[in-house]
């Protein structure tokens, strides 16, 4: 059975099991990737996200794809306006590491009970806003031992969810000293991983399992932070407050290697002094 272009209707209201279920392929039009990610951020958070994508995320000058500016206001100089890192490359050596997939959740509770996923939502008055990123590493306890290195807040250990073959971590929000909680954070993840990583991982975090499924874990992780009033940020303020220091009175393009060099000696000195 084959379909042209004059057929495209008949795609419509299809998942992709009912096209297996046909004998067809997911039409090429249908076969997303991830192309980029987008992150809004306040002015307060722009360049210290700069010195995070230098320091935690290990890009290099090198990896800036492009950075644009733009002057507002006759006089008063240029502003930067976005700036974009090559975070990965290279192709997936398993087929399986080559989906691209979205989540997408609601808040399910009934409207007298707390919800943070409503809470987000209504704060930002959206209909819809992005929570958090899941990035794709090959060795995630090397990266959870330089994220943690460097200071970074994580809300949950490594994570192993049998059902999908996968380890994974999830950060503190990305905000800031007096702005609200976000409800945006990073999950870092492994999947495959080895036999001997897992009885590794074990060892190490026998106690910490979430009795339940991951998600419904993190989900309920979340929950109480928010019944708290106290959300866990990506680092911590005073941290923040160092950084931001060091490059509020800097244009983008005016942060120096030095700058990078100091940024990432303050953050595994305060890193130390929590250990």
């Amino acid at each position: 059975m084959s379909l042209d272009a004059s057929d495209s209707r008949c795609y419509f209201g299809l998942g992709f099991n009912q096209y297996r279920g046909l004998g067809m392929e997911r039409p090429s039009f249908l076969n997303f990737k991830v192309d980029h990610m987008t992150l809004l951020v306040q002015p307060e958070m722009y360049n210290v996200s700069y010195i995070v994508f230098r320091t935690i995320f290990g890009c290099s000058p090198e990896h800036m794809l492009y950075e644009k500016r733009k002057e507002w206001v006759a006089g008063e100089g240029e502003k930067s306006l976005t700036f974009a890192m090559q975070t990965g490359h290279g192709a997936e050596s398993k087929s399986e590491l080559e989906n691209t997939m979205i989540a997408v959740v609601q808040p399910s509770e009934p409207a007298k009970m707390q919800s943070h996923v409503r809470e987000m939502l209504n704060q930002h008055r959206a209909a819809a806003h992005w929570q958090h990123i899941a990035l794709r590493t090959p060795d995630l306890l090397s990266f959870h031992r330089h994220a943690t290195e460097l200071g970074v807040n994580f809300i949950t250990p490594v994570l192993r969810d049998d059902s999908e073959d996968v380890i994974q971590v999830f950060t503190g929000e990305w905000f800031f000293p007096g702005s609200p909680p976000s409800g945006m954070f990073f999950e870092y993840l492994q999947r495959n991983p080895s036999e001997e990583l897992l009885k590794k991982l074990s060892d190490r975090n026998r106690e910490s399992w979430f009795n339940d499924k991951t998600f419904l874990g993190l989900y309920g992780e979340k929950e109480e932070e928010y019944r708290r009033g106290k959300v866990t940020p990506f680092l911590d303020f005073e941290l923040f407050e160092e950084l931001h220091a060091l490059v509020k009175d800097k244009n983008l393009w005016e942060i120096t290697e030095a700058d990078i060099k100091s940024a990432e000696k303050k953050m595994r000195a305060y890193a130390a002094k929590r250990v």
